[in-house]
């Protein structure tokens, strides 16, 4: 059996010879009409590269055309058994496709070498990278509510992040000052909802609200969190968990940097108008402190969803003595899943379950409120996903979440009528 060295410097099979360095200079690395079929064409703009990939391409080629000779060379000497020379070609062939990958991770496309380089210190795009509101850059709003957000490694910045529209702060009020946590053994004192939420999201709207030489006054209206889509507001969800009338003035006054720049969703009398953050009150808020205001309001109250389906007024005049949310006073119509629509035992909703859901849906939409279930079954995946995906089919407008990841990585818009 001929050595390998051997081999390589002495076969030449008529049908198939060796390439010499014009050839391999004119041919071997240029197809038809001067594409470049084994290498994008952007490695071969770089001399370096060229001189790169001949180094390295006659000996490849040499060695593919010795590859391909062995069957017949083997043939025409009969010195091995077919089964051999079998195993020779399949190891041989492994060895190739190794050092031909080999060969081709030494010369990556030009698009593959910008992108890895970008922006970096004397790279192409060192100027480029950034832009002045590129702080959520990539980061797609998604319908979901980040339930009890406080819980998060980062508070606030975990939801946004994964791309939820809403977050829930609980909130207490002891000495003069309201501070966030599940339970009062909780608490403690740096971790306030000025310092969790209230800052953050002032600094944050700050970034996307930037004076630039293009833009050097104030947006009107302003940009809100996500750069992929300004006008989409962020729901701050406060539960009130000490007396609401107590709570109320300290959440007026605490919210007064994002009022006096403008960031609040609010009611001037007669339309809503919508900006980057729409805060809502739930737990013992009291609705009456909500409504207060005629003129101007800009906390909004989670209302009762169940009671908006409840009643069945015989006009538009009992509708609102018997329910008086609306869109004007409230955001959200939430309640527990659990304790209104029950544990679909069947591993899906009943007739009669679905019915209900419903009718809660539109009793809301009806008034221009978005509908958040919370206590849902999360336990087994399978079948919260199959109640999430229920829920939005029926018209559900936020998912009331703890695994920010699950809810998020679906695009439920896509195949469903969901519009955030």
């Amino acid at each position: 059996m001929p050595r390998f060295a051997d081999s390589l410097n002495s076969l030449q099979p008529q049908s198939e010879p060796l390439l010499s360095d014009t050839d391999l200079n004119q041919s071997t690395w240029q197809g038809n009409g001067g594409r470049n079929d084994i290498l994008h064409q952007g490695s071969l703009r770089d001399p370096s590269n060229t001189r790169r990939m001949m180094s390295f391409g006659r000996p490849l080629a040499r060695f593919m055309v010795w590859l391909r000779s062995i069957g017949r060379g083997s043939d025409r000497k009969g010195d091995i058994e077919q089964g051999e020379f079998l195993t020779r070609r399949q190891t041989l062939g492994t060895l190739i496709s190794l050092l031909f990958g080999i060969f081709v991770s030494f010369f990556p496309s030009y698009i593959d070498e910008t992108v890895a380089i970008w922006g970096k210190p004397g790279g192409p795009g060192e100027d480029l990278a950034h832009w002045a509101t590129d702080i959520t850059a990539d980061i797609r709003p998604v319908a979901c509510h980040s339930h009890n957000d406080y819980w998060r490694r980062v508070p606030l910045y975990s939801a946004i992040q994964a791309g939820c529209i809403g977050v829930e702060a609980d909130v207490w009020l002891f000495n003069h000052d309201l501070y966030v946590g599940h339970t009062k053994s909780s608490l403690t004192i740096n971790r306030t909802l000025t310092s969790l939420y209230i800052d953050p999201l002032l600094s944050l709207l700050e970034k996307q609200n930037p004076a630039t030489q293009f833009q050097p006054t104030r947006h009107n209206p302003p940009n809100g969190i996500f750069d992929t889509k300004p006008d989409q507001t962020l729901a701050l969800l406060v539960d009130f968990k000490t007396n609401g009338s107590d709570i109320w003035p300290y959440l007026t006054s605490q919210l007064t940097p994002l009022r006096e720049r403008g960031y609040l969703t609010h009611f001037n009398g007669t339309a809503v108008i919508k900006r980057p953050i729409t805060v809502v009150a739930t737990g013992n808020a009291p609705f009456d402190l909500v409504v207060g205001n005629s003129s101007y309001r800009d906390i909004f109250f989670d209302a009762p969803l169940a009671e908006l389906s409840d009643a069945a007024p015989s006009s538009a005049k009992d509708a609102a003595v018997s329910i008086p949310y609306d869109f004007t006073n409230s955001y959200y119509a939430s309640v527990s899943f659990r304790k209104s629509i029950g544990f679909p035992w069947r591993f899906q909703l009943s007739d009669t379950q679905r019915n209900l859901v419903k009718s809660q849906i539109k009793a809301a939409h009806d008034r221009g409120l978005k509908v958040r279930y919370w206590n849902t079954p999360s336990w087994p995946r399978s079948l919260r996903n199959l109640i999430w995906t229920d829920l939005i089919r029926e018209g559900v407008d936020i998912l009331n979440v703890d695994d920010l990841k699950g809810a998020t990585k679906t695009d439920w818009s896509r195949s469903l009528r969901w519009n955030v």
